[in-house]
């Protein structure tokens, strides 16, 4: 902050220039007092943002309406299935399927992504659901902000935004491992060793942040040219999963998947899902692009649900054909498909392996890219971050600001960090959020503010606390149990059924979807919420000390600035709602009384 004329007045330098681009233009850092105020009111302004919930209007038209120009809507379900596909189908197959099969769960491992891709396709659901009825570009943090309040909103965008920087940036990395692979190189060839940095950070990766500029450059530039180009390097690789289930059943032996088919039991089976749900990450970039969809009643609905069944399906078949190749003891956790074929006497092979690795991890890196700007775009219409982020391109119909702040932190991340260990810690962000999604489903379904009766909320919030708190139960007896006694089962599973049946029977709806609506509901959301809990109890404690980190991190930004900036741009909206109102009814009591 910086003092002007009389010391007070804050000048704040903003990401596009002076005025209304100023980072914080809001009443609150117009000056020293007033942010010392601000802080002062931190406790009341918490209570207030914690408790208030936007409304389907304001995030159509009111908080849209802040980027200036509208996104343009040129996708159709056929775009949104590729997208899909490529957004999920990348480096976690490639990678995960070998570590998992050979440590954690042996050929079971197709079990493991069965369990991750349900519970995936349950998230789905609870997605659809919020993306045709609020197609706007903020996905899950304007699905929370409408259901569940600015507080828990803000968290969970945080820890998506997270996921995005981390993952694109250890997809990047992977990228320049592929390509020196393809090119009979170690992937440290092509990286600078600084010797005076930590081991951990001490390998720069030029090629992972040239592919990212790229990459950015695809995003800025059109929507509609993204999609185009991805689905394009999506059927080359499909081309090449269909070459490698074909050619690897003619080196398929029954005895090496049937032998010992789950030798870690149904824990490791578990533990190997919590991971490979990494390989499911990136579908909710999909549901980001609602806004750009033409009909998102039809569009949506196909492309996701037909998008993530198709990925499911893909991952189980690799899965069975990598242990049909091999004994799972034999199979290389780091490139389990290409050992595979060099093993069984296709060295030639592996190179078809890592140009399909290639074009998978690129297709990931661009859906992320577009995702992610949409994400921080309307996270920054509601000034919870600096509102320039929000501008949209009137040229290109496309968040450029968000894109190229958000590519430049993934840049800066793949450029130092080795970030094998951080695949732990980008599960539990998603599976938190898709926990919070499934909540907010059943929250939408059973509670409107004004209609429903404080008896029916008491009971909704009731049956929410035992079902969440029956899942932790469950997840927290299976993380922390050796094994062995299901006493504790027995009690947590129950609850969770009585209170779902009890929301079910007892509970009145409060609304019903205009459009498009989850099938089943409360058993579907309440299913999701149960098995998001479940897998999060089956990661290391380690991982959950760095998101521990991060979230109060989040926190800390969110206390000093975001809670401030999204009060006063509220109140401010509010103030304008009841002077609009004022001026519209001013005629009316005229023309009331001249009769």
């Amino acid at each position: 902050m910086a003092a002007a004329g009389d010391g007070e007045a804050l000048r704040r330098r903003g990401c596009c220039g002076g005025g209304a681009g100023s980072v914080f233009p809001e009443e609150s850092f117009r000056s020293w007092s007033a942010y010392g105020r601000a802080l002062l009111e931190t406790g009341p302004r918490l209570r207030d943002r914690a408790t208030a919930r936007s409304a389907d209007a304001t995030e159509l038209h009111e908080v849209r309406g802040r980027s200036g120009a509208d996104m343009k809507r040129e996708l159709t379900w056929w775009d949104l299935i590729w997208f899909g596909i490529g957004a999920v189908i990348g480096a976690g197959i490639f990678v995960l399927t070998g570590q998992e099969a050979k440590e954690a769960a042996g050929p079971a491992v197709v079990l493991s992504y069965a369990i991750s891709g349900v519970s995936a396709m349950l998230s789905v659901f609870c997605y659809t659901e919020f993306a045709v009825e609020i197609p706007v570009a903020g996905g899950s943090f304007a699905y929370l902000r409408v259901e569940l309040g600015d507080f828990m909103a803000f968290i969970a965008a945080g820890n998506i935004l997270l996921e995005y920087c981390i993952g694109g940036a250890a997809v990047a990395r992977s990228w320049t491992s592929y390509f020196a692979t393809l090119l009979n190189h170690h992937p440290n060839d092509f990286r600078i060793h600084a010797a005076s940095l930590a081991e951990d950070y001490s390998r720069l990766d030029p090629i992972a942040v040239v592919v990212i500029t790229l990459i950015c450059l695809f995003a800025v530039v059109s929507t509609k040219g993204s999609s185009r180009f991805n689905y394009i390097l999506s059927i080359v690789h499909v081309a090449v999963i269909g070459f490698i289930i074909v050619a690897g059943l003619t080196r398929a032996k029954a005895s090496n998947l049937t032998a010992d088919f789950a030798p870690f039991g149904v824990r490791g089976i578990f533990a190997a899902s919590a991971v490979l749900f990494f390989a499911y990450i990136g579908f909710d970039a999909v549901s980001t692009m609602a806004e750009e969809t033409k009909d998102p009643a039809r569009d949506i609905p196909i492309g996701l649900v037909g998008a993530m069944t198709l990925t499911t399906a893909v991952y189980c078949v690799l899965a069975v054909v990598l242990c049909l190749m091999q004994p799972y003891k034999d199979i290389d956790p780091d490139a389990p498909f290409s050992v595979a074929f060099s093993a069984t006497g296709m060295d030639w092979a592996k190179y078809i392996v890592a140009f399909g690795a290639l074009k998978g991890m690129t297709t990931v890196l661009l859906v992320s890219a577009v995702g992610q700007a949409r994400y921080l775009t309307h996270i920054a219409r509601t000034h919870m971050v600096p509102p320039c982020l929000a501008q949209v391109s009137p040229r290109f119909g496309t968040p450029v600001n968000a894109t190229v702040v958000m590519l430049a932190a993934t840049a800066v991340i793949a450029f130092f960090t080795d970030l094998g260990i951080l695949s732990n810690l980008l599960s539990i962000s998603t599976l938190f959020i898709f926990m919070l999604v499934a909540v907010a489903l059943l929250v939408r379904r059973y509670y409107v503010a004004g209609e429903t009766t404080d008896t029916d909320r008491n009971k909704l919030a009731a049956c929410l606390a035992v079902i969440i708190a029956s899942s932790v139960a469950t997840a927290a007896y299976w993380g922390l149990s050796s094994g062995g006694g299901w006493a504790a089962y027995a009690v947590t599973v129950p609850a969770w059924a009585a209170a779902t049946l009890y929301l079910q029977w007892c509970v009145p709806k409060a609304r019903a979807p205009k459009l498009w609506g989850v099938p089943l509901v409360p058993w579907l959301p309440a299913a999701s919420i149960f098995i998001n809990i479940f897998l999060l109890g089956s990661i290391d404690g380690a991982s959950f000390a760095r998101f521990g980190i991060w979230t109060a991190a989040l926190l800390a930004y969110y206390f000093l600035f975001g809670l401030h900036a999204s009060y006063d741009t509220a109140k401010a909206l509010a103030a304008e709602a009841d002077a609009a109102r004022v001026e519209e009814g001013a005629p009316k009591a005229v023309a009331g009384g001249g009769n």
